[in-house]
């Protein structure tokens, strides 16, 4: 006799995007994209992008509880290259540093506004490849894609923060009602397209959802694991 009482309800249909507005706790998973980094331990981690001179890290994002645990979506942060402010700085680079930052202060709680030496310490690595399983409190949303397909990708919205309301019924598993972004599909004008956030510009070409096995290469293991990793 077989009893199926106790199997975990079927996920959703493939290409199914996550509902806009969710919180969960997400776990990074980098998918080694053949570049190398900055830093030794860092080889073959980045992804080229194939429309400027951008350095990618290609994550894969997992929703961790609720509803939706397990249902992944994947989200691309620009590490060096692409377009650059009025100082030559890369603006994807420094976008991406305030999502890792607010990423290891969600993991270990750090409140974002202490600059003492042990938080600035958690907040540095060896290298990037050791993001790699940091889990972290986010609300996710369904970001409108630039060629005009109503589907669109999810993304993170926004990194929940120690302090903020919701932050500890995130990390403890427990459900947050969502806060949607977009409480309806925003629709482009006739004859034009939905004007896409400067920053999107320099993703790499359209991520896709998907709940199955991936065909991008498996996640290298990081060469050792940062202290807040363990935290």
């Amino acid at each position: 006799m077989f009893d199926f009482n106790d199997a975990q309800q079927q996920m959703a249909p493939q290409g199914e995007l996550i509902p806009d507005g969710v919180f969960s706790r997400v776990k990074l998973t980098i998918r080694p994209g053949g570049t190398n980094g900055a830093v030794p331990m860092d080889a073959k981690l980045l992804k080229a992008s194939d429309k400027s001179d951008a350095l990618m890290l290609n994550c894969e994002m997992t929703l961790m509880d609720g509803p939706c645990a397990r249902r992944k979506f994947w989200q691309n942060f620009t590490v060096a290259g692409g377009k650059r402010d009025e100082k030559g700085e890369s603006i994807g680079w420094n976008i991406a540093k305030s999502s890792f930052r607010a990423m290891i202060d969600s993991a270990v709680g750090l409140d974002p506004k202490d600059e003492s030496p042990a938080a600035r310490n958690k907040r540095k690595l060896e290298g990037l490849c050791q993001l790699d399983g940091i889990v972290f409190a986010a609300r996710i949303m369904v970001e409108p894609r630039s060629d005009g397909n109503a589907a669109g990708n999810n993304r993170i919205a926004n990194i929940v923060l120690p302090g903020e309301p919701e932050y500890a019924r995130v990390m403890a598993g427990q459900a947050v009602p969502p806060d949607p972004v977009n409480a309806l599909p925003r629709k482009p004008r006739a004859g034009a397209g939905p004007v896409a956030p400067a920053w999107s510009q320099q993703a790499s070409p359209p991520q896709h959802n998907a709940e199955g096995p991936s065909s991008a290469p498996a996640a290298a293991p990081a060469p050792s694991s940062p202290q807040w990793l363990n935290s």
